[in-house]
């Protein structure tokens, strides 16, 4: 499994970016999906994740403010964020479990939110 994220940017303080994360190969069957993030210094941390059935979790820093949701037809995930504070700065990897629990990264997107 291949992920490809993208979205990621320059924002005010208060903007909104929305990222997706695109999964391609084959023989796959992705049960969840989610979005981490990792700020200068300090270690990759959980934000949001989505079952195949939809159920989302978030981080308490993001609930209320970001909303994650897939498209499994299309094997994409997207992470709509907004009211961005500086401290949402960070790279954002996107990650997807597979049927026998094998968990893949895609290579991160930075986000920067910054006046």
């Amino acid at each position: 499994v291949q992920l490809q994220a993208s979205g990621g940017g320059l924002v005010q303080p208060g903007g909104s970016l929305k990222l997706s994360c695109s999964a391609s190969g084959s023989g796959f069957s992705i049960n969840s999906m989610g979005w981490h993030r990792q700020a200068s210094g300090n270690q990759r941390e959980l934000v949001a994740s989505i079952t195949r059935g939809g159920n989302a979790n978030y981080a308490d820093s993001a609930r209320g403010r970001f909303t994650i949701s897939r498209d499994i037809a299309k094997n994409t995930m997207y992470l709509q964020m907004n009211s961005l504070k500086p401290e949402d700065t960070a790279v954002y990897y996107c990650k997807a479990v597979v049927w026998d629990s094998t968990t893949y990264w895609g290579p991160g997107t930075q986000v920067t939110v910054s006046s």
